[in-house]
């Protein structure tokens, strides 16, 4: 078989979107708490955000008409995209209006127009628009000397639609085709007049009423705003209003040889705010006028305007679904547990000096990783510290012990990472206070992102300077490590220190090493790396030996990498894939894949960590990376894979992948036809993974910390 047909590849853009609906098929699962279902809905909403922000906006401004792997020109792609939001977009609603608002108010939860409020929550609207609301509305009317306002990137907005209640002449609004603008037409007799306000976004989209004991009322703040829009048109008389929301493109343009790039990345950012739309979002009924105002003035054709039927924005609702008083209404939260290495220890420098440890969050605390950055910044024996940072929180800990190390003297180094989307701004400001505490601060290589996790503290030790690491799959990030699956590894192996120096040396200076003795980095061999494995199997298969290949991974798209596994499918090699996101390998076609199955598993946490084992037996061998299958991770950023070489820790991996691929309640296998169904139980007892990761840990904490009862 030709393995460059096109019929064996799925779309990217199309798989995500494939991945974004198991999502919403966890806010349709009945199953699930009620909140934590509302939760679902809301992040299939932020993704579409990000993904029309984008993918989208990227296809747009494509100027290739060559098609994909798949087949699909750029402009076959955005018909076909636009078929499956709007289908999405429909699903979306239907989940929130025909079975989440109904479950809420059995439970008492009650989301209100203005017209269904009782007295005294028409009197609390009234003064919450009195008092807070009317002051920070802005009409903004649209003629000849105030056009068509720049409306903010996701905001919501009302069009309103109004007439003079005198009979005077006045202005009207007329395009112009020839002239490709709108005219105002003077002394035209009576016609309708047009403005726009936005509902602030510095107070709460959904606004607390008050409501009977044991019951929770809410109200839009948008509903607050147009029971009163005439308020704020007086002397006309409103004939009709609708609401909008623009998603722009949010693809930053950077010149990375710019002499200051902090301040470049800044300017960009900025501009991120006015870019060309990509999306609207509109009203159901917002009126013939409005849409066709809307198509002229922003430029867009009939299919990127979506009209809902319910409340726009469904970001809205995660704020709502983790209030803290619907805590009963989402899942009983699991607290993780310490590290078992690492409990009851004075130092986990000394522990880490005595053998490797895995970390497997959010099922363990994070805390050992930041406890390892704080004890290395007050140690008078460490020397220097080196870490690279991608995406970390607001208030982060990590950041806070690498100051303190500047000020206590060590020699730090960070690498902050300006170009991690949507996350520039915060890294901009960490980057400024590094800089001004007295850190080292790289902005990473020009051209490529530095998206591997590596943390390396050089120590004085009693008998020699020892390199002390922390290497992983995800983010230095606390917050995201509670819903976020990672692995993490610390070692003070003599080899790993020389790659991870070698790293530092490459991210820091000019150095263009290639003696890595463990590490395989991106974009210097980590192809080269996978495909050499991958052949191995396929070696392996021909000589008639057992071969596997078991790897998770966010997401698959890599066209020579797919090509590799096709390959060693028709040799005979084993495929499991068990992979969160896209996937652009079809799995189970005669003759290329055969012996590939895919899987994918959504469930409370997000499933992130990468994980590959080659091999079978005792011949396994085992490697995390920060790095997917994805082209960007292996030719256009810096990433890292590694080995696990203490065959307990190598068990310990193959017992948690093999376990999640067990998985029978919130794992989908890929069908041949690209689709994605949960498997047949068939009186199988249940296996739902996560929750026996986090069981197998308490059972390993439980038997570190009986130990110590026992000790005398």
């Amino acid at each position: 078989m030709n393995l460059r047909d096109p019929k064996l590849y799925l779309n990217r853009e199309l798989s995500w979107l494939a991945f974004n609906e198991r999502v919403l098929e966890e806010a349709q699962d009945k199953t699930n708490p009620l909140m934590e279902r509302l939760k679902f809905l809301s992040i299939t909403a932020s993704n579409l955000d990000e993904f029309f922000m984008v993918r989208v906006a990227s296809l747009l401004q494509s100027e290739s008409p060559l098609p994909d792997a798949s087949g699909m020109t750029p402009d076959a792609q955005l018909a076909a995209i636009s078929k499956q939001v709007h289908d999405i977009t429909a699903k979306q609603y239907n989940c929130l209006t025909r079975s989440l608002i109904p479950a809420m108010e059995k439970e008492g939860i009650k989301l209100l127009s203005y017209n269904q409020l009782d007295q005294a929550q028409k009197s609390h609207a009234d003064a919450y628009f009195n008092n807070e609301l009317y002051q920070v509305l802005t009409p903004m009317a649209i003629d000849q000397s105030r056009p068509f306002p720049t409306l903010h990137n996701r905001t919501i907005n009302i069009f309103i639609e109004m007439a003079p209640q005198e009979t005077v002449p006045v202005r009207t609004v007329e395009w112009v085709e020839e002239e490709g603008r709108w005219r105002i037409n003077e002394d035209s007799g009576q016609g309708p007049l047009y403005a726009v306000v936005q509902v602030p976004t510095v107070l709460p989209r959904i606004v607390k009423l008050p409501a009977p004991e044991g019951q929770h009322h809410f109200i839009f703040l948008e509903s607050i705003v147009l029971a009163h829009i005439g308020r704020l048109f007086l002397g006309h008389t409103v004939t009709r209003t609708g609401l909008m929301r623009i998603t722009r493109s949010a693809d930053l343009t950077i010149e990375e040889d710019t002499e200051d790039l902090l301040d470049e990345m800044a300017r960009s950012i900025r501009g991120r705010r006015w870019g060309y739309p990509v999306r609207v979002e509109v009203s159901k009924g917002i009126g013939k006028a409005a849409l066709h105002l809307l198509e002229k003035i922003l430029d867009i054709t009939p299919e990127k305007i979506y009209e809902i039927s319910g409340p726009l924005d469904l970001t809205a609702w995660m704020s709502f679904a983790t209030a803290k008083e619907f805590a009963n209404l989402r899942n009983i939260p699991i607290p993780p547990k310490p590290s078992p290495d690492f409990h009851n220890k004075s130092s986990i420098l000394d522990v880490i000096k005595k053998r490797d440890v895995l970390v497997h969050h959010p099922y363990m605390s994070f805390d050992s990783v930041v406890q390892f950055v704080q004890e290395a910044a007050i140690d008078p024996k460490v020397l220097a510290i080196k870490q690279t940072l991608y995406r970390v929180s607001g208030q982060s800990p990590i950041i806070k012990a690498l100051i303190k190390a500047a000020e206590n003297g060590k020699q730090v180094s960070v690498l902050v990472e300006l170009k991690a989307r949507f996350d520039e701004e915060n890294n901009i400001n960490w980057a400024k206070l590094l800089e001004k505490s007295g850190v080292h601060v790289i902005y990473g290589l020009t051209g490529l992102k530095t998206h591997c996790k590596v943390c390396l503290v050089v120590r004085r030790d009693d008998d020699a300077i020892r390199r002390y690491m922390h290497i992983g799959t995800g983010n230095y990030n606390e917050a995201t490590a509670k819903i976020y699956t990672d692995t993490g590894l610390f070692t003070c192996r003599e080899t790993f220190g020389h790659d991870a120096s070698n790293l530092f040396n490459v991210l820091t200076g000019y150095s263009k090493t290639t003696d890595w003795q463990k590490f395989a980095v991106a974009p210097v061999n980590l192809r080269a790396t996978f495909l050499r494995l991958i052949e191995d199997e396929i070696a392996l298969a021909k000589s008639g030996q057992p071969a596997q290949i078991t790897a998770k991974m966010n997401s698959l798209s890599d066209v020579e990498m797919i090509q590799a596994l096709y390959q060693a499918s028709c040799a005979g090699v084993k495929i499991r894939l068990l992979v969160r996101g896209i996937c652009c390998l079809q799995a189970g076609i005669p003759g290329a894949s055969e012996n590939i199955t895919v899987s994918s598993i959504v469930d409370r946490y997000l499933e992130h960590n990468r994980i590959f084992i080659f091999g079978r037996g005792g011949a396994k061998k085992v490697y995390l990376s920060s790095a997917d299958w994805m082209t960007r991770n292996l030719d256009r950023r810096v990433e890292v894979l590694f080995p696990i070489e203490d065959p307990a820790l190598q068990a310990e991996i193959v017992s948690e992948l093999e376990l999640s691929l067990s998985d029978n309640i919130k794992r989908r296998e890929q069908q041949p036809s690209g689709v994605y169904k949960k498997p047949v139980r068939r009186g199988k007892p249940p296996v739902h993974s996560q929750i026996l990761h986090h069981r197998k840990i308490d059972e390993r904490y439980a038997e570190a910390t009986a130990a110590d009862k026992f000790k005398f």
